[in-house]
């Protein structure tokens, strides 16, 4: 890479075009005047590797990793960041000096973000959390909520035995519960998370009841296609604060920006607006 070269950053997965980091990463790009682009890499499994090795020659400083490499980058990384080793997954990689891999995780901060952003009084601290999904992005949840103190959180996953791996996983701040009986478990619950597919576009719905959380609970779920799911409208019927996925997907996106092109993004409303679907 020499000095006159615009910095170049990406995505990398497969498949890839559903992917609204480019949409975002751009928009940053022209709002502070960078001359540097953010280019959509896919991959097929077999030349993952070889490609990964390939971009620091290319001239890329980095590049988010998404479905289905969040693992599979931590074999290949030089070093690692404590946070993505504890959750098993990375999602943002620094090409450094000799184009030596950094492999990082900044999913369960941008979560905390987001959750801070849309329900300013909330503190991990405040109470249990109630978490569904036992994949990935659950990981990454779990481990920032621990972290961040929060007393007790409760993983339900359609699947039992992963549920129980990744209690195990985390240890004593753990509780798993059933699938069947996650409604009763948003009991008590301050804040509950929805982690799975469940709700996305073209899948079917989270048909959770909300009518055990307590008054004052704020709902999240991850997804942001739809923005407003039906599980959030449940939410918002229900009058708890209701916190849609576009906020994660925003704030795990900043730190990357920041390392690769030197300057920390704002995160705001005319953001939102030219991420989200059409």
């Amino acid at each position: 890479m020499t000095d006159s070269a615009p910095p170049l950053a990406g995505v990398v997965g497969w498949p890839i075009a559903h992917s609204r980091s480019p949409v975002l990463h751009n928009h940053w790009l022209r709002r502070y005047g960078i001359d540097g682009y953010y280019i959509p890499i896919g991959l097929h499994q077999q030349n993952f590797e070889d490609g990964i090795r390939a971009l620091p020659k290319l001239g890329f400083r980095g590049v988010n990793v998404t479905i289905p490499y969040k693992e599979t980058i931590l074999a290949l990384a030089d070093t690692v960041s404590d946070r993505a080793s504890l959750i098993g997954a990375a999602n943002t990689v620094t090409f450094r000096e000799g184009g030596a891999i950094h492999a990082d995780n900044t999913d369960g901060a941008g979560f905390l973000e987001s959750v801070r952003a849309g329900a300013p009084d909330w503190s991990a601290k405040s109470g249990p959390v109630l978490v569904l999904g036992a994949g990935g992005a659950a990981r990454a949840v779990v481990s920032a909520l621990l972290n961040a103190g929060a007393p007790e959180v409760r993983i339900a996953n359609r699947t039992r035995q992963k549920a129980e791996m990744l209690a195990e996983h985390f240890g004593g701040r753990m509780v798993q519960v059933d699938w069947e009986r996650a409604a009763d478990a948003a009991d008590g619950a301050r804040l509950i998370v929805n982690t799975t597919a469940l709700g996305l576009t073209g899948k079917p719905p989270l048909n959770l009841s909300l009518d055990a959380a307590p008054d004052g609970a704020s709902v999240v779920d991850i997804v942001y296609n739809p923005l407003e799911t039906a599980f959030l409208a449940r939410a918002r019927a229900r009058g708890l604060n209701a916190i849609d996925g576009l906020g994660m997907l925003l704030h795990q996106a900043a730190p990357g920006f920041e390392s690769w092109f030197g300057v920390k993004p704002e995160i705001d409303d005319a953001l939102r607006r030219a991420v989200l679907p059409a």
